[in-house]
């Protein structure tokens, strides 16, 4: 049961870290909470990351990611949930005055929990169909005959994947809210900062729509 040689775990998991270090929409995402609410949103924001992620690693392990290669409908369903939420992220993000970024508590305005930060990261992921069509193209070419059920093996890489993130994004987490803090301190960065964010977010959301199966 699992046994890989030393090529493939080097092989493997070069490919995992050199992904995680290529920017992307998941980091994106991430460095835009961090900068907005510090390093607790940013921790939150990716470990929802993480989540949705975890959630198409047991479809593609389930074999249900196959609906969204095969199905023109179901992808497009799911790609333009996702592009319609991204937006609507995006929109409230720029209508903002940038109190949500100020580090004082009396402050008016909408001030986002972890927790909210959170389950917006799962469902970021979770809506976006190339995640899924990612680790169903990606896993299989790490599937060795006979070192176990399929399912287990696509699971096991799947994982490790997303552990390896945890090499990666920490450290830049801490990076983006020592630059925040500095920014947070005026409401008029603050108020650019939530518009970039904004941006970001609707940015995220046009290049979900453009893409095709």
């Amino acid at each position: 049961m699992f046994d890989y040689s030393l090529l493939h775990w080097t092989t493997f998991l070069s490919a995992a870290l050199l992904l995680n270090l290529a920017p992307g929409p998941d980091f994106a995402f991430i460095l835009g909470q961090t900068l907005r609410g510090g390093k607790r949103a940013g921790f939150a924001a990716m470990f929802g990351i993480w989540i949705g992620a975890m959630v198409h690693v047991v479809m593609a392990a389930a074999g249900l990611s196959a609906i969204l290669m095969t199905s023109a409908t179901a992808f497009s369903i799911v790609k333009w949930v996702g592009v319609a939420y991204l937006v609507w992220l995006g929109i409230g993000a720029l209508r903002s005055d940038g109190s949500a970024f100020l580090k004082d508590k009396d402050m008016t305005g909408p001030r986002r929990s972890p927790w909210a930060i959170f389950r917006q990261g799962v469902f970021t992921d979770i809506l976006n169909p190339k995640v899924a069509l990612f680790f169903l193209a990606f896993l299989p070419q790490f599937v060795v005959e006979g070192a176990g059920p399929l399912p287990a093996q696509l699971f096991l890489h799947g994982t490790l994947v997303i552990l390896t993130a945890a090499l990666i994004e920490p450290p830049l987490i801490l990076m983006g809210d020592r630059l925040g803090a500095a920014l947070r301190r005026s409401q008029t960065l603050g108020k650019w900062m939530e518009r970039s964010l904004g941006a970001i977010l609707i940015a995220l959301g046009l290049r979900l729509a453009l893409e095709k199966r």
